[in-house]
C-alpha cells in the first residue's frame, strides 16, 4: 500500500518498458569496445541494475559517492565526493549513470572531475530530467523521462533515506516534506 503522502507519477510497469527502450539504444550507440558504467549512489543503484540488464552487450561497473542534499529537498550547492571510483578511464567509453539531473550543480562537477580523467568518450544516461530546475547547463545524452519541478521519490530516489525501495516514482506532497 502507498502511503498517502505520496502521489504515483510514473508507475513501475513504465519505468521498467523505457529502461528497456534505454537499453537498447545504448547497445546500439555502443555495439563494440569496453563501456564502464558509473553508477551514482545511492539512488542511481535501483536504475542502474535495471539498465545493465537492458543491454544487449557486455558492460562494466564501478561507483561513485557524490553529496549535496543530505537530508534537504534542496541541493546545498557544496558538492563533495564521498566514494571515488576503483578504476582508471583513460581511452575507455563512460557512461554516467543517474537518478536525476535537477540543477545540474552536483552533475557539471562531476563531468569536470570525470573528463579529467581522459575517457575516450563521456556521456550521461538520466532515468529523470527536471529541465526548468537547470542552474547550469549539463549534458544528458539519454533520457528515461522529463519531470516537471516536483519532489520526487521511489525506485531509488530518496527523502531523508526514505521511499528509496518504491516500484513507483512518486511525487512527495509538500506538507508531508515538512513533517517527514
Amino acid at each position: 500500500m502507498i502511503d498517502p503522502k505520496l502521489r504515483v507519477l510514473i508507475p513501475a510497469q513504465r519505468i521498467q518498458e523505457r529502461i528497456r527502450e534505454m537499453g537498447e539504444q545504448i547497445s546500439r550507440d555502443y555495439p563494440t569496445g569496453d563501456l564502464q558504467f558509473i553508477c551514482i549512489l545511492k539512488g542511481a543503484c535501483f536504475f542502474l541494475t535495471d539498465l545493465a540488464r537492458a543491454m544487449k552487450r557486455d558492460v562494466f561497473v564501478d561507483f561513485m559517492g557524490i553529496s549535496t542534499y543530505g537530508g534537504r529537498k534542496t541541493s546545498s550547492g557544496a558538492v563533495r565526493v564521498t566514494k571515488d571510483l576503483d578504476i582508471s578511464l583513460e581511452g575507455v567509453d563512460v557512461l554516467v549513470v543517474e537518478d536525476i539531473v535537477d540543477s545540474g550543480i552536483t552533475l557539471s562537477y562531476l563531468m569536470r572531475i570525470l573528463e579529467q580523467r581522459k575517457p575516450r568518450s563521456l556521456r550521461v544516461a538520466a532515468l529523470l530530467d527536471k529541465p526548468e530546475r537547470r542552474q547550469r547547463p549539463v549534458p544528458v545524452t539519454y533520457v528515461g523521462f522529463q519531470i516537471p519541478d516536483q519532489f520526487v521519490v521511489g525506485f531509488g530516489l530518496d527523502y531523508a533515506e526514505r521511499y528509496r525501495n518504491l516500484d513507483d516514482i512518486c511525487v512527495l506532497e509538500a506538507e508531508s516534506a515538512a513533517s517527514a
